[in-house]
C-alpha cells in the first residue's frame, strides 16, 4: 500500500526523494541535483516535501515525491507552486501522483488556507493534470529546454450554509 507523508529535509527518507527526483527528473535533462539547487537558492530548503512510500523488505522506500514552493502573486494573495513532481517508473500508472497531488492539494487549501496552486507542466504531463480538475494556459514557453504550460488550481469555494 502506497502512502504519502510530508517531511523536512532533515528526514531520513529525504535522500531517497533527492535521489527519486535526481534519476527521474533531472539526469535526463543532464542536470544534477546540484544544478538543480543553483537554479533556484535557497527555494528546496523552504519548500514543502511530499514522498509516496512503500514497505519494502530492505526497509520503506520511496516511489514518489512532490514539493510545495508557498509565495505570494502579484495581488498579495499566498499561492503554491507545485514542483519536482515525479513517480518511479516501475511505478507509475498506479495513482501515485494522483495521491500526491491531493495531499499536496489538502495542505495548501486546508492547513495553508492558499488561494491557488500553480506549476509549470511539461506538455507530456498536461492530461495528468487537466485529469485532477487543474486548468492550463495557453502560453507554451521553455524551462530546462523542454516545452511546458502554466496550470493551476483554486481553492474550492467553501460551502454556503
Amino acid at each position: 500500500m502506497v502512502k504519502v507523508t510530508h517531511i523536512s529535509m532533515d528526514h531520513p527518507l529525504y535522500e531517497q526523494e533527492k535521489a527519486l527526483r535526481t534519476s527521474v527528473l533531472l539526469e535526463p535533462i543532464g542536470y544534477s541535483f546540484q544544478d538543480y539547487l543553483d537554479m533556484a537558492p535557497g527555494r528546496e530548503e523552504v519548500s514543502e516535501h511530499f514522498v509516496a512510500i512503500v514497505d519494502h523488505p530492505s526497509g520503506t522506500r520511496v516511489v514518489g515525491t512532490a514539493t510545495l514552493y508557498i509565495s505570494e502573486d502579484e495581488h498579495g494573495e499566498r499561492v503554491g507552486k507545485v514542483q519536482q513532481v515525479c513517480v518511479d517508473p516501475q511505478r507509475q500508472g498506479e495513482g501515485i501522483g494522483q495521491k500526491l497531488m491531493i495531499a499536496m492539494e489538502a495542505r495548501g487549501f486546508g492547513d495553508l488556507g492558499l488561494t491557488q496552486l500553480y506549476c509549470h507542466a511539461q506538455l507530456s504531463a498536461l492530461g495528468f493534470y487537466e485529469r485532477l480538475g487543474w486548468s492550463c494556459e495557453d502560453q507554451t514557453f521553455l524551462e530546462a529546454g523542454i516545452e511546458h504550460k502554466r496550470m493551476f488550481i483554486a481553492a474550492p469555494k467553501p460551502a454556503e450554509s
